[in-house]
């Protein structure tokens, strides 16, 4: 019999570590659409929250959840699904994740995480939504009568890979108002706003997270390769330059010789980050202190073999 218990308290124990997942929590209802998210308990959770927010192309989809690991170091993840372009536009899509931040904060208790403890992450176009939501969180709707938009849309940190930061100027200044970029190459994203000049560099302008860059806006890590073609590696030197000048904290490594993901270097980036997650919401220091400012590392990727 003892075998029998030893193995079978090795099952019970083994059971209490794994992550829980609920699945298609709502979030938001938009125009017939129902937008969810998907919840990871931790088995020992560390009382914050990280959101990650699906999108490539701000296109969003169930297939692509995963829980990014984070709760097996604590974090209770809620992982974002949003309305996708072209049926909705990117500053409807900004709207969403920010009710998705203002869900999570005010079931803070049904999850027990604390509301003043939420981080935020993505890659490519998710990486842009999560600096929309670091630059314009808001303290909420103290009138309206859904209790959930009366919460905050603010985050706390933030860590992404290669988010596009300024429309207006791509690649060179105000480049994106003359053909280059995402305001031309993925018009329909953007909606019929941009059809005239004047609605072209309003709408530009709106969804730069550059635009909005303040002393107050929580810390932010960025991970870019210098190689990248759909983003060019300068977006995000220049929104660390801004970002330092306002004397906010802002940290970007530029892996070089990487494009657009796929280097081989990507889980100590992601390493790297769960340090500033737990550095900026647990208060716990990195084993290796942040620049709060440039780093440039190399990139490698692996050979595929012959068959």
């Amino acid at each position: 019999m003892r075998p029998l218990l030893v193995f079978l308290l090795t099952c019970s124990f083994a059971c209490a570590q794994e992550t829980t997942r609920v699945r298609d929590v709502i979030y938001q209802k938009r125009d017939g659409f129902t937008l969810t998210l998907d919840v990871f308990k931790p088995a020992k959770p560390n009382g914050a929250a990280i959101i990650k927010i699906i999108s490539g192309g701000w296109n969003s989809t169930h297939t692509g959840i995963d829980d990014g690991a984070w709760p097996k170091y604590g974090y209770t993840t809620f992982v974002v699904v949003h309305g996708s372009q072209p049926r909705f536009h990117i500053d409807e899509i900004v709207t969403d994740v920010q009710r998705a931040v203002r869900y999570v904060r005010s079931h803070s208790a049904l999850y027990g995480i604390d509301p003043n403890k939420i981080g935020v992450t993505g890659s490519s176009a998710g990486g842009h939504l999560s600096l929309m939501l670091a630059v314009k969180g808001d303290a909420g709707n103290p009138t309206a009568t859904d209790g959930i938009n009366r919460a905050s849309s603010a985050v706390q940190a933030v860590a992404c890979f290669y988010p596009p930061t300024d429309f207006i100027s791509w690649s060179a200044e105000n480049d994106g108002l003359n053909g280059v970029g995402p305001l031309a190459t993925r018009k329909p994203a953007f909606g019929p706003k941009i059809d005239s000049p004047a609605g072209l560099a309003a709408m530009g302008k709106a969804l730069s997270p550059i635009n909005f860059i303040a002393k107050t806006q929580p810390p932010i890590f960025i991970v870019q390769g210098d190689q990248d073609d759909l983003v060019p590696f300068t977006q995000a030197l220049r929104f660390q330059k801004k970002s330092a000048e306002a004397g906010a904290t802002c940290e970007v490594v530029i892996r070089q010789g990487a494009k657009h993901g796929g280097w081989a270097e990507m889980g100590e980036d992601s390493q790297r980050m769960l340090e500033w997650f737990n550095l900026h919401l647990l208060g716990l220091p990195a084993p290796k202190p942040f620049a709060n400012g440039v780093t440039q590392l190399p990139a490698t990727y692996h050979q595929k073999k012959n068959r």
